[in-house]
């Protein structure tokens, strides 16, 4: 790198000389403006409106607080606790506390470097130097001694606008951490209210499995009464006690299952494991209606991640800049004062100790092994990255929309059948129990119906958990749940 320095150096009084090192100044500015030029945030895949959306108005169920989503109080409870005791929220609180640490130290990139010196010295030269000879000579010692007490100040003319580049990613990296927090209070607010209704459907799942198997023990206790007056084999006791033990043992499962989704959602909350808290039953819980998605558009500026995405594109722009900038001209102005003297008794001998020191240099990068054309270059490429990742960001959150969308209205579908079927397997179960008792129905009729509406009630319990979960899948891909 070849260095154009001024070489000028004088004292304090004759800094006026330097005024024509500034002549240049507006001219560099003025080409500095053009050094690079930031791309716009680029159109969005974005359709006029959702697929499977039923309803087109610009209100949208993300613009509602988590606690008027979810009106749970032992919920509520839950997701209150995680917020503020959750490892995840804690370590994205101080990635913010950070990052504005360091934005409010870019505010004060422009300012010049200024610092203080105090330094003594004392130097012994050979009485058969030159130096050690003049020494002894002129001043009848063999040491020279050297005090100096001075401010030193340095400052960069941002001319390219690197420092202004530098604040642009500041500001955007700060914003991100925002972001990536409201992200996370996002995805925390969404995984408690899933696996509480998760624990909901388990403890509905096992008390469907206790019913079944008291249900099951009374058909096994008519089949032996049957057996020991001669009217039924071996073979019916063993099948109607197979279907009893097939019931028993969903519970233990069951209950391993509960305890395990306990110990998760005590850890999402940040707590030890233990007992979770539930103030309703999964029958007793309304599945939401309302599905408003709003315009496509506003989804985002709901949407953490895809907004963490974008600013990701200024991130990526300012670096461009300082990348181009390095390739130009830097302008260094630096000044010294202070007071010195070879003696310390007259160190503080003012003003004949005074002295001063101005310098100004131009440096420009002639021949650097084509580093600084690479690393602009390699610049644009990761600024053409950061517009194809915003694009793919939003085409998948259109698509998250929609997928949460079709579940809702699909499961709402299965979920009337599946009650028709659980409903008509009751009747069958009566009706089995009324025949076999009257003898015009065999044992495996009523096993069999026994069987079916232990399938079908355990599988309603799941569509009912699963419509749940669409819900909540929809409010969170919207971008609710941060608010």
């Amino acid at each position: 790198m070849i260095r154009c320095n001024s070489g000028i150096k004088m004292t304090i009084k004759k800094m006026k000389h330097l005024n024509k090192y500034f002549v240049l100044l507006p001219l560099m500015f003025f080409w500095g403006c053009k050094v690079s030029k930031d791309i716009d945030t680029p159109q969005a895949p974005l359709p006029e409106n959702f697929r499977n959306a039923t309803v087109t108005d610009t209100a949208s169920i993300a613009d509602i607080g988590w606690k008027q989503f979810f009106t749970e109080p032992s919920l509520q409870k839950l997701i209150d606790s995680a917020i503020v005791n959750n490892y995840d929220m804690q370590y994205a609180l101080k990635n913010i506390e950070a990052a504005q640490l360091t934005l409010k130290q870019t505010k004060f990139a422009y300012l010049p470097d200024l610092s203080l010196n105090v330094a003594a010295a004392s130097s012994r030269y050979s009485n058969n130097s030159l130096n050690g000879k003049s020494l002894s000579q002129y001043l009848s010692q063999s040491h020279v001694e050297d005090y100096t007490a001075n401010l030193a100040l340095s400052w960069e003319a941002d001319i390219w606008g690197k420092i202004k580049n530098q604040k642009k990613i500041a500001l955007a990296q700060y914003l991100q951490t925002a972001e990536a927090k409201k992200a996370i209070q996002t995805g925390i607010v969404s995984g408690i209210a899933q696996s509480y209704y998760n624990l909901l459907m388990l403890d509905e799942q096992l008390r469907i499995a206790k019913k079944n198997v008291l249900l099951n023990d009374s058909t096994l206790q008519i089949i032996k009464l049957e057996y020991n007056a001669g009217e039924q084999t071996a073979l019916a006791i063993q099948q109607a006690d197979a279907q009893r033990l097939l019931a028993s043992q969903l519970i233990p499962q069951f209950e391993q299952e509960i305890t395990i989704q306990e110990n998760a959602l005590s850890i999402l909350t940040g707590v030890l494991p233990s007992t979770i808290h539930r103030s309703v039953s999964l029958s007793e819980i309304v599945v939401p209606e309302n599905t408003a998605t709003g315009v496509p558009a506003e989804m985002l500026n709901r949407r953490p991640d895809v907004k963490s995405v974008e600013l990701g594109i200024d991130i990526a722009n300012a670096e461009v800049g300082i990348t181009k900038a390095n390739m130009y001209p830097t302008l260094k102005i630096t000044a010294q004062g202070g007071i010195n003297s070879f003696k310390a008794t007259n160190w503080f001998n003012v003003p004949a100790s005074l002295f001063g020191i101005v310098a100004g240099g131009i440096t420009q990068p002639i021949f650097q092994k084509r580093q600084l054309r690479t690393q602009y270059e390699l610049a644009i490429v990761n600024r053409e990255k950061a517009v194809i990742n915003f694009r793919s960001s939003v085409l998948n959150a259109v698509g998250e929309v929609s997928d949460a969308l079709v579940k809702i209205e699909k499961l709402k579908e299965q979920q009337v059948i599946a009650a028709t079927r659980v409903s008509t397997l009751h009747s069958a179960i009566n009706n089995a129990d009324q025949l076999f008792k009257n003898g015009m129905a065999t044992y495996l009729e009523v096993i069999t119906a026994q069987s079916n509406s232990l399938e079908g009630e355990l599988e309603l319990a799941s569509l009912k958990q699963a419509q749940l979960t669409a819900n909540i899948e929809l409010y969170k891909s919207l971008g609710g749940g941060w608010r």
